[in-house]
Formats: structure tokens, sequence, C-alpha cells
């Protein structure tokens, strides 16, 4: 018997020591969706064309396992009455999964008057090192960082592909990105047949 409650003991801890870790993980995402919403919200007036972020896939089951989190949240503090640090984990899942993802969502993708904000964040034009289409089941910029050496990419919907196309001609014109070579492939013009 007194085996059995220390090795319960040695599961329970690594259990906690991970769940903890996933914790401070979702910490940090939670910290970096949240500061992404916030420079969001100050450029969104200065947008140019805009729509909201694809869902990813099985986003109800997401948005449910953030209310399974928020459970195990009430039990571990409410119904065990645990310390707040032992639910660190289940709490920043349930923030996570159940706030900051449907907060990430609200995201306009598109075009700002400063840079792009491309699936996977802020990038500003001064940075951008080339830019280039790719075509298949959906049309999708791909934009290279000049700074970090990153490519980044961008849904566009078909509707605003055009108008996307002639904003990046006109920002390229006006040299706001910055570009002197030739790895710009932004396809043809309808100015070019006028």
């Amino acid at each position: 018997m007194y085996g059995l409650t220390v090795g319960y003991f040695e599961v329970s801890s690594t259990v906690g020591v991970v769940l903890f870790a996933l914790g401070i993980g979702f910490l940090i995402a939670n910290l970096r969706i949240f500061w992404q919403f916030f420079c969001y919200f100050r450029l969104r007036s200065t947008a140019l064309v805009t729509w909201p972020g694809e869902k990813p896939p099985f986003y109800g089951w997401l948005l449910a396992f953030g209310v399974v989190a928020g459970v195990l949240v009430f039990i571990k503090l409410v119904v065990q009455q645990q310390p707040p640090i032992r639910a660190l984990g289940e709490g920043m899942m349930l923030v996570y999964y159940a706030y900051a993802l449907p907060l990430k969502q609200r995201i306009g993708r598109g075009l700002y008057a400063s840079g792009i904000w491309c699936d996977g964040g802020f990038v500003a034009y001064q940075t951008i090192g080339g830019l280039s289409w790719r075509e298949d089941s959906q049309i999708t910029l791909m934009i290279i960082n000049r700074v970090r050496g990153l490519a980044s990419s961008l849904t566009v919907p078909q509707i605003y592909y055009g108008e996307v196309r002639r904003l990046l001609r006109d920002k390229i014109a006006t040299h706001d990105i910055p570009f002197f070579g030739k790895t710009f492939d932004l396809g043809t013009d309808e100015r070019e047949f006028i």
C-alpha cells in the first residue's frame, strides 16, 4: 500500500510539472496574441483592404477544449480547493482556447498604411525583401522579410486579389516598399493594358 501511495505521488508530481510547463507555454502564446491584438487595435484605422482571418480546422473542437479546461479549473480551485498555481496549466489553456484564439480571429488580415498583416503577424513595408504569388487551391501572397530572412504568407480571398495586387504595385511605385531587385512576381496589372 505504501508503494502505491509513493507511486501515486510520483505520477501526480510528474503530471503537475508537465501541466505547469504547458501553462508557461500557453502563457507565452496568450501574451503574444494579446500583444498582436493590441497592435491590430492601434492599426485598424489605417486599413486599406482587410478581411477576417480563416478559422483553423476543427475550430469548434478547439472552443470545446476551452470549455473542458474551464471545468478542470473549476474542479481544481472550487471543488478540490487546490492552490491557484496548480491550475496554471489548465487556466492558461482556458484563456487560450476560450479567449485568445477567438480574439486572434478578429484581427483583420490584409494591407494597412504601414504594412501587411499576414496569417502569422504584422510585416512592415520597410522590412519586405520580396513578394510572390502562389496560386493553387487558394491565392497566397508570399512575403520575404529582408531583416529576418523569413517568409510569411497571406491567404488572399479571390474577391480581394485584384485590389491587393494594385495596392502592392502602388506601394512599390511610391517606394513605401523599398525594392531594388527583380524578385517580385506580382503578375500583370490591368493598368499595363490601358
